[in-house]
């Protein structure tokens, strides 16, 4: 039986309620004047121990009508439900408590109760850190029972999704970086996680779909919010800086001439926030959005980012790489499709090879050495260069070397471009997609190319 006091199952909520505490003596609490029918429950599903005061939340409503609580950075205060969605009546009796709470030391245990009969899971703020109002733009000082939010129809049918037909979501923002979280904690990569809809999300939701055989409709909130919790939990979470991430090591900047990353000592990150980004598998600028105004650069600063979760497992013994769709599929030894990765992949100049090639070498953090006489043209460089490793490098934290010579798989200094660019011939990853594939393959793996 599922015990909602401790179940986590109220997630991500937000929401406002009284409860029937009396606030300290002296605290003038927004709550005073409501109806003690109704409780205020945490995230984690347990009921708040206080009564907020004035101007520490502000009030507003969740997608489905609920009044929900947040504070000044966009957090989850808590979520505002009947008192007998939490404690349900015995056989509708009452009690000496609350009205239609069930009182453990006066009734029987009530019947276990389906999760969803009453309690919605998982709804993130309609607000961004350090937004005044909501988004919804509802007053700080809202009256409880206030209009309500329009809610949508429960008859509009689901959202067909295919590589080639670009979502257009009505989901918002955070609601967009919770289905990016998800795809990414299934192992089929949305690219950078930046909060917003497009061909990336579109191909790792069909991707899921194929490993799965599920359906998931892109403007269904409740859905995949549900599906996030199951995941492992809320999209974003706090996370304090700490003394090793502030101290680096890092380079001023990245030149372009590779005559210049060549007489660098290493191609490592420029700052904390690019470092922290890539970590967490996040767009910079995206990062900074949910951080207005914190300085990346001072130990002990907490932050919020998102949780995208523990690297995909498995072994791949084969990968398709699909130049039209710009996608990697990898695939186990039973031809079940393991993981999906969005990817830059060659060009008219410097196109992709044709066919069957193996994996000949796995090197994590490599160096790279540019010989124009082999690769392609950059710059005026007409030397063979040396070029150091490091995240920023021309491949990226990762080399799987093709039975093609100059060929391979590899990361990339610029992860936000991935999937929207092209590459010099070889299959471009972000470098934790990299990363991620690299540890689940071994030399002798096969790749296909195909148009």
């Amino acid at each position: 039986m599922f015990d909602f006091r401790n179940s986590g199952l109220l997630l991500a909520v937000l929401t406002a309620a009284p409860l029937a505490l009396a606030p300290q003596a002296g605290a003038q609490s927004v709550y005073d004047d409501r109806n003690a029918h109704t409780l205020l429950i945490s995230p984690e599903g347990d009921i708040l121990d206080y009564v907020p005061e004035v101007g520490e939340v502000v009030i507003s409503r969740d997608r489905m009508g609920r009044t929900v609580l947040i504070d000044r950075m966009g957090n989850l205060v808590a979520t505002e439900i009947p008192a007998e969605s939490y404690y349900p009546p015995q056989n509708g009796g009452g009690n000496r408590g609350l009205p239609g709470v069930y009182d453990p030391y006066q009734q029987a245990q009530p019947e276990p109760r389906s999760w969803d009969d009453d309690v919605t899971t998982a709804s993130i703020p309609d607000a961004m850190p350090g937004d005044q109002v909501p988004l919804d733009q509802m007053p700080q000082d809202m009256p409880y029972g206030g209009p309500d939010l329009p809610l949508p129809a429960d008859n509009q049918p689901a959202r067909v999704v295919t590589p080639e037909i670009p979502v257009k979501s009505n989901l918002s923002r955070l609601e967009i970086t919770a289905l990016q979280v998800f795809l990414d904690r299934e192992g089929v990569s949305p690219g950078v996680i930046d909060g917003k809809m497009g061909q990336n999300v579109n191909k790792a939701l069909v991707a899921w779909e194929q490993i799965t055989g599920e359906t998931l409709d892109p403007n269904n909130a409740d859905d995949i919010l549900e599906r996030l919790r199951l995941s492992g939990g809320l999209a974003i979470k706090s996370y304090e800086i700490t003394a090793g991430d502030a101290a680096g090591p890092f380079v001023a900047s990245i030149p372009d001439d590779y005559a210049h990353k060549a007489q660098l000592p290493a191609l490592s990150y420029t700052s904390t926030v690019e470092m922290l980004a890539e970590r967490f598998h996040m767009d910079e600028g995206y990062l900074r959005e949910l951080n207005p105004g914190a300085d990346f650069s001072i130990p002990g600063t907490i932050i919020k980012v998102v949780e995208p979760g523990p690297a995909k497992k498995g072994n791949v013994a084969r990968i398709v790489a699909n130049k039209g769709l710009k996608q990697v599929f990898a695939y186990g030894e039973d031809g079940s499709l393991v993981a999906a990765y969005p990817a830059s992949i060659g060009s008219a100049d410097t196109p992709s090879p044709s066919g069957t090639v193996t994996i000949e070498r796995i090197a994590l953090d490599p160096g790279y050495t540019y010989n124009p006489k082999v690769n392609f043209q950059q710059g005026n460089n007409t030397k063979v260069l040396s070029i150091p490793p490091g995240p920023n490098g021309p491949v990226g934290t990762v080399w799987l070397a093709l039975s093609k010579p100059t060929y391979g798989i590899h990361g990339t200094p610029e992860p936000s471009k991935i999937g929207r660019t092209q590459s010099h011939g070889c299959i471009r990853l972000t470098n934790w997609d990299a990363t991620e594939l690299a540890k689940m393959v071994k030399p002798g793996v096969t790749v296909e190319f195909v148009e």
